[in-house]
């Protein structure tokens, strides 16, 4: 007897058939797909044995949302620096706030976050890189664990305080030595990696510039030994370039594998400016990419080659960034403008796919992360995560394409229910698993707070006159 069976909708499996049913249904059993196929046939067996059915038949179904780059701890920082590039975003108003997150703020921000991704459809992420003093065991056990999703957490690593050219910028809250912040990703990693098959510790050693080479040898040979993932951001300026190529004769890509932190179970981040040399080498070694298009078009940083990578073999996932450089958490949005990018860099139309794009959010994702054995898909077997988008709305209509309504159309908004390794974790736009109203009512409070304690003003930045 299934636990919930989905039924009606298009379902958009991933599966390697790559299949789409129409009028399909989905069983699940003790969190696992048991069955997957057409409405009339799965009804005898489970429409009236089932313990909860979902009745979608107008939903599309998809395996959930994988976002491959997030930073929880800019959830309450939205808004706060518009108009500003890298360096100058980073160092006057990133840094300096979450140089004075106290352990409190920072568990309303990873719930705000997490929420946020629930409601927009994302089961599984990646955080990029929590330090000591925002509490990573409090952020955990307070907000990622009882939220029911699925996530791999990294712990920043670094041993200086420079951004790629500009030295000794980083702010002093943020300042750990190597042994310290090594060792503490060390910690986390034999008290919660594999928790459940659901939450995974990694390594996030900080952007070139902060990391010594001896630091990031070691970072890469421990990752190895305990089989766990590396992730960090990449060549996401032209200083980054720069630097690696005046401190070391390399570019970002090429100074990376010479100190062995490419490889399967790595996820660079932005990956923008990079040579045709430097592609080869990620598809060599099979490294991954997460790409930011929103990101990286609001800070001008530029245009990543994605359809190149894509062609070259490179596996490339998708991922939203923080919130005050996106300034959301919405992965579906995120597909449309991942998918109008590389048309404009390119001036082709045909540059890349609808097929790709829910790929990179899916399937691509869960192998980054090396999760794809598990979900990722609608298959038999396979942990059930799994979203349903309501299409029965002006614009979702009329649905004669539903990969390309999917990406050019839909928002988070459009998400109804969200299942995570076969619970319900939102129900008809209702998340279960946190109270979003005391959130809510909690989190202009932290953030007033938060941006009293750093100095910086929390008016909106605007010429028009406020009355």
């Amino acid at each position: 007897m299934a636990d919930i069976y989905i039924r009606g909708g298009w379902i958009i499996t991933l599966d390697k058939e790559r299949r789409i049913i129409k009028d399909g249904a989905v069983a699940i059993e003790d969190g696992v797909i048991i069955d997957v196929g057409k409405r009339e046939e799965l009804d005898k067996k489970h429409r009236f044995t089932s313990d909860i059915v979902l009745d979608v038949s107008r939903h599309i179904i998809l395996p959930g949302l994988i976002n491959t780059h997030v930073h929880m701890m800019q959830a309450l920082l939205r808004g706060c620096a518009n108009y500003v590039s890298l360096i100058d975003w980073l160092t006057k108003r990133i840094w300096p706030l979450q140089g004075n997150y106290t352990p409190n703020e920072a568990v309303v921000s990873a719930k705000l976050a997490i929420v946020e991704m629930i409601k927009s459809g994302t089961t599984t992420f990646l955080e990029t890189g929590l330090v000591g003093r925002y509490g990573p065991d409090r952020i955990i056990e307070e907000a990622v664990k009882p939220s029911g999703v699925r996530a791999a957490l990294a712990r920043h690593v670094m041993d200086l305080t420079g951004y790629a050219t500009q030295e000794n910028v980083l702010h002093e809250g943020l300042i750990e030595d190597g042994d310290t912040s090594l060792k503490d990703t060390i910690r986390l990693y034999h008290k919660y990696h594999g928790w459940m098959n659901k939450l995974w510790i990694w390594f996030g050693p900080r952007t070139p510039g902060a990391v010594s080479t001896t630091l990031y040898r070691e970072i890469a040979a421990k990752a190895r030994e305990l089989e766990t993932g590396i992730t960090m951001h990449l060549a996401e300026v032209r200083e980054d370039v720069e630097y690696t190529l005046k401190n070391f004769g390399k570019k970002p890509v090429e100074f990376a594998h010479w100190l062995g932190l490419t490889g399967p179970k790595t996820v660079f981040v932005h990956v923008i400016w990079v040579t045709d040399e430097e592609i080869d080498i990620l598809a060599k070694t099979k490294t991954n990419v997460s790409h930011n298009p929103c990101s990286n078009m609001k800070l001008g940083s530029g245009a990543a080659r994605i359809s190149d990578m894509l062609k070259r073999g490179v596996n490339v996932a998708l991922g939203t960034d923080g919130g005050p450089s996106n300034d959301d958490y919405d992965l579906l949005r995120e597909m449309k403008h991942a998918a109008l990018l590389q048309p404009l860099r390119t001036l082709n139309p045909k540059s890349i796919r609808v097929e790709e794009i829910i790929e990179m959010a899916t399937i691509n994702a869960a192998k980054a992360l090396g999760i794809d054995s598990i979900t990722g898909s609608i298959e038999v077997g396979k942990r059930a995560d799994i979203i349903t988008i309501d299409y029965w709305q002006p614009h979702l209509k009329p649905l004669n394409n539903p990969l390309s309504h999917l990406v050019y159309s839909a928002s988070g908004h459009d998400v109804r229910n969200v299942i995570v390794d076969g619970k319900l974790v939102m129900f008809e736009r209702k998340v279960l698993t946190i109270d979003e109203e005391k959130l809510l009512n909690e989190v202009d409070k932290a953030a007033y707070t938060l941006y009293e304690r750093a100095g910086i003003c929390i008016e909106p930045d605007t010429v028009w006159r406020i009355m």
